[in-house]
């Protein structure tokens, strides 16, 4: 049985992954699902990686029915999907359930990551042209101006302002390695951003306990201008920036 350490706003990660959902569902233009399949598949990924649905919990596809209004079919084919992305288990006599909570899975998630986003950096910094740089330079100052309007709530904030932070800090993040040349290493990053997420999301709610100050913003720039001067420095930052959230989850997450 996992627990996550008491955080200010818990309550918050339900609201923030039904907001996720609520925004692929509604949203325009790419962001716009195209088939019911697609729209349960990100709904049912919003609320695992925020933890609306608890891992290790079974999945019934009749309960899943009522609480998305969708029918079996796209259920199925969404949680076929999340099987593949290890966010979801399933097996012959219990059927789907979400995939439980590991330490050993956190840190080798991690260290996965780090491994296929340093080379994506490398090879970005090595073709990357002056587009590519003001697209960096452009994610951090939206980065930046979030994380400023999040510092004056001062643990008032909404579900939504949450939301806005995480897709650009994501941004960020894909922003450096965008021009690696390889769509399969971006799509792979994206994969192991997403399971290393369900770890992270409470990290960014209220305050976790253990953990000594930290200057996330400071840490974007030094990755940043390294990335600009085509340092392989970059590629250690990136690293060191990955395994200190490893560091906060692990110790912002009861394990067994």
């Amino acid at each position: 049985m996992f627990s996550v350490v008491p955080l200010e706003n818990e309550g918050e990660l339900g609201s923030m992954a039904s907001v996720a959902g609520d925004r692929r569902i509604v949203g325009e233009g790419a962001d716009e699902p195209a088939t019911l399949g697609e729209a349960a598949y990100q709904r049912l990924r919003a609320d695992i990686v925020a933890g609306a649905l608890e891992a290790g919990k079974p999945l019934r596809l009749e309960a899943l029915r009522h609480r998305y209004g969708l029918s079996y079919s796209p259920l199925r084919e969404a949680l076929m999907r999340l099987q593949s992305e290890r966010l979801v288990l399933s097996t012959a006599l219990r059927g789907f359930s979400v995939a439980p909570l590991s330490r050993k899975e956190m840190k080798d998630v991690t260290e996965t990551r780090i491994l296929i986003e340093c080379e994506a950096l490398r090879r970005s910094m090595r073709d990357g042209d002056d587009d590519w740089e003001a697209s960096i330079v452009a994610a951090f100052h939206a980065l930046s101006l979030q994380a400023e309007r999040q510092s004056r709530l001062s643990g008032n904030m909404e579900a939504a302002d949450m939301l806005a932070m995480e897709q650009r800090h994501h941004q960020f993040h894909r922003a450096l390695i965008a021009h690696c040349g390889s769509p399969r290493l971006l799509e792979l990053a994206d994969q192991l951003h997403v399971e290393t997420q369900r770890y992270r999301l409470p990290s960014l709610v209220g305050r976790v306990a253990r953990t000594s100050p930290r200057d996330v913003s400071a840490e974007h720039q030094q990755i940043m201008d390294a990335t600009l001067r085509r340092s392989e420095d970059a590629t250690r930052y990136l690293a060191e920036h990955y395994r200190r959230t490893a560091e906060i989850v692990d110790v912002s997450i009861a394990w067994p």
